[in-house]
């Protein structure tokens, strides 16, 4: 499904235009066109920071996020490389803490465009070759780069001895270039493992952890698993870690979720498992309310969005697409949710189970309305509707943005000063770009 992005920049938006052409098919995964892309651009990869590769289905940007807070709570510096952008095309490129500016990525981008226009890259590998070659440019202490689809073949898999990689929380998604069971898909993530490397993981089903040991063993790269070699708990509203180095505490992370403090144990344990960067404890604690993470369980500021429904009312906002993130927004959502009456708002691509997102939100939900994913093939809201009423959910219409949906729900509801209710919009995060610029609220 092909990427899209713009730009106010004129510039940027030249290159974004000539990247618009690569998108990307069933057909392109593999590491020989990023491979001669770097070639030609000097092989930028190998003249990295140490590097954190992390792969997972849910919570590998969140994982960064703690990451990077980690770091940068140390005094020291990380270049960042994440996708899908939500608003601007800049935050898939953080230059040593602070995203790139138009200049500089006009300039990348042009030079990389230039540089492998007859080897047929895709989007994204053109995207990460732009990115490696900012990060070989600007001096940092670290590089923290997320998969962008699987692992094995991923275009990010071309760095040959990162300091550390990690699987964030896995589940079933993207079928089509993975697989369809569990452990196609734990193999494919896997295949980021490098020889002697730590590859530290979460705890999963058994046949899950099995293949994912027997790929890192044909890498030959040590396994650090969750419940072997590290662990946590949660009790008395800390976080509780440890591992052979020791245990640690911190308080519980800012981001809003159950599964929130797993994602920074990940962190945690990815980073005491490498050799090459050296944290002390109080970065792991500052890392815990420090972290920002944007469109995963965010509660919008004041803003024309939240203007629009009665006062004291939240509106929070998920990108999650999958039955895994599901399970866990919507735990998240009851934690926050404190008795309010609880509207959806859902827009997704047309490659996502809808069914499979909503099913968790059921007993939680009085309403949804459905709406487009503007730009992008999506289910059509009427059908979006139609699964939520299968499943118990009342459906109370479609709208074609999601200023009309609110404006439909707030035109609903009884006023109930005592207790606004709380709207969650959620199912994609190129929908939550647009509620982002709609609520001018732009990640920084």
């Amino acid at each position: 499904m092909p990427d899209h992005a713009t730009s106010t920049h004129a510039a940027v938006q030249r290159q974004l235009d000539r990247l618009w052409a690569l998108g990307p098919g069933a057909d392109i995964l593999g590491l020989s066109r990023i491979t001669a892309l770097l070639e030609r651009i000097g092989n930028p990869h190998l003249r990295l920071p140490p590097v954190l590769h992390i792969a997972g289905t849910n919570g590998k940007g969140s994982t960064c996020a703690f990451l990077r807070a980690a770091i940068e709570a140390a005094g020291l510096t990380a270049h960042v490389y994440s996708s899908p952008h939500l608003v601007r095309f800049n935050e898939r490129i953080r230059l040593a803490g602070t995203l790139i500016d138009d200049e500089t990525l006009a300039a990348l981008l042009e030079e990389v465009l230039d540089a492998g226009g007859d080897i047929g890259a895709s989007f994204f590998e053109v995207t990460t070759a732009a990115a490696f070659l900012a990060f070989s440019r600007t001096p940092a202490d670290a590089c923290i780069v997320e998969v962008g689809l699987g692992g094995r073949l991923d275009a990010t898999n071309v760095i040959p001895a990162p300091a550390a990689c990690a699987i964030a929380q896995l589940g079933i998604d993207h079928q089509a270039f993975l697989g369809d069971t569990a452990e196609a898909i734990a193999g494919e993530k896997a295949g980021i493992a490098k020889p002697g490397v730590p590859l530290v993981t979460m705890a999963y089903d058994a046949s899950v952890t099995e293949r994912i040991a027997q790929v890192a063993d044909a890498a030959n790269a040590p396994v650090h698993s969750r419940g072997t070699d590290w662990d946590y708990e949660v009790a008395d509203d800390r976080l509780h870690y440890r591992d052979a180095h020791g245990s640690l505490e911190t308080p519980l992370p800012a981001l809003a979720g159950p599964h929130q403090p797993g994602n920074l144990a990940l962190a945690i344990a990815t980073l005491r498992h490498q050799q090459r960067l050296s944290l002390p404890p109080q970065a792991f604690a500052t890392a815990a309310t420090a972290a920002r993470w944007p469109a995963r369980m965010q509660r919008l500021s004041p803003g024309p969005l939240l203007d629009l429904l009665p006062p004291g009312s939240q509106i929070w906002l998920d990108g999650g697409h999958n039955e895994a993130a599901a399970q866990s927004v919507s735990a998240a959502l009851a934690q926050v949710a404190q008795g309010r009456t609880v509207h959806l708002v859902l827009g997704m691509l047309a490659n996502k189970d809808a069914t499979g997102l909503l099913a968790p939100f059921a007993p939680l939900a009085q309403s949804l309305t459905a709406i487009p994913v503007p730009g992008h093939a999506h289910h059509a809201p009427a059908d979006l509707a139609a699964s939520a009423q299968a499943l118990g959910i009342p459906a109370t219409g479609t709208a074609s943005t999601p200023d009309e949906a609110l404006r439909s729900i707030a035109a609903r509801l009884v006023a109930d000063v005592s207790l606004p209710p709380l709207i969650l919009i959620l199912g994609s995060l190129y929908l939550a770009g647009e509620v982002l610029r709609a609520n001018d609220e732009l990640p920084d």
